[in-house]
């Protein structure tokens, strides 16, 4: 959805702008390409930094890289001597480039290392997706499989996992695929989707924590936009975008007056910091869907900072549940 994000974030000259999900760069290049401005790229992902500091080459002065979580943006860009910047990008969810890189673990569809860390553990996340189902309990395995895959037969696949796992280490994608598949059963093997789609989604989003790394980075964005700033998010996960339209929610009404026949009282609440931008959420067009299948489950939000201060937000606010 790149054209929807540079029409809905106008990017304008002498602005600065942060993309926090560099990837393969693509919204950065539409950025820079849009107008005369500045771009702070940030990546969990090695590979991904050192791609960008290529790309970095052909815009002197307008893109800087930096590596991290983008939950840690505001921290970022002040190593880059930035404070506050013009608009934030967010596409939530794992690259093209990621997935289709069998040694990284994200995918079944080609057998590799059991992975799933999209900072290669070199950064904060320590324990791999073969570390969670070779040593998690059975309750817990369930816990993840059913809230972040939303799999209904959560807890059969996490049986059918302990019991796989006291007869040999599970280290790669294609063993956890095939102990997924025998669990559905045949009849979940006839269905449009792999039958371990949903366990390999809950596992990664497990292991990057990415939840709760969406719901830092939406409230560090809220810090940094100058009033006028623009806050786009595309989510791929009916989690995450629930998560993204809660935060809209919250920040952009007020609480409400008991009756509308009382006068506001003196004090309430807190003033809207973001005025919402998109009606609902934005759906990629048929042409995009045909030409990116992937793209298919995209929803993307937008708000612009208002001139109110920021107020404080804890996780529960976002609807966390605790695994």
């Amino acid at each position: 959805m790149c054209a929807d994000v540079i029409e809905v974030l106008q990017p304008r000259d002498a602005g600065v702008y942060v993309d926090g999900t560099f990837g393969a760069g693509g919204y950065t290049r539409a950025i820079l390409a849009a107008a005369h401005c500045r771009v702070i790229a940030i990546d969990r992902d090695p590979d991904a930094v050192r791609e960008g500091k290529r790309l970095a080459q052909e815009y002197p002065e307008r893109l800087c890289m930096a590596e991290g979580p983008f939950a840690d943006m505001a921290e970022l860009i002040k190593a880059g001597s930035v404070s506050s910047v013009d608009g934030v990008v967010l596409d939530i969810g794992v690259s093209s480039m990621q997935i289709d890189d069998a040694g990284r673990g994200f995918s079944f569809m080609n057998d590799g290392p059991l992975d799933m860390r999209m900072d290669q553990g070199r950064g904060d996340t320590t324990q791999s997706a073969a570390d969670v189902v070779n040593t998690e309990p059975e309750t817990k395995l369930s816990r993840i499989i059913k809230i972040l895959g939303d799999e209904r037969r959560s807890r059969q696949i996490a049986r059918a996992i302990v019991e796989a796992r006291r007869a040999a280490p599970i280290e790669t994608t294609g063993a956890l695929a095939a102990i997924v598949e025998k669990a559905m059963g045949p009849a979940a093997r006839a269905q449009r989707i792999h039958p371990a789609t949903r366990t390999f989604q809950a596992l990664r989003m497990y292991v990057n924590d990415e939840l709760e790394q969406l719901a830092r980075a939406l409230m560090a964005a809220e810090t940094i936009l100058n009033p006028g700033g623009r806050l786009v998010v595309v989510a791929f996960h009916s989690l995450e975008d629930r998560l993204v339209k809660r935060f809209f929610q919250a920040r952009t009404t007020r609480p409400s007056r008991p009756s509308r026949h009382m006068p506001e009282p003196p004090d309430s609440g807190p003033e809207p910091t973001f005025e919402i931008l998109t009606s609902g959420a934005r759906k990629p067009g048929d042409e995009e869907v045909a030409a990116n299948p992937r793209a298919r489950s995209a929803r993307l939000r937008a708000g612009e900072r208002t001139a109110a201060p920021t107020y404080p937000a804890t996780l529960a606010d976002f609807g966390i549940a605790a695994l």
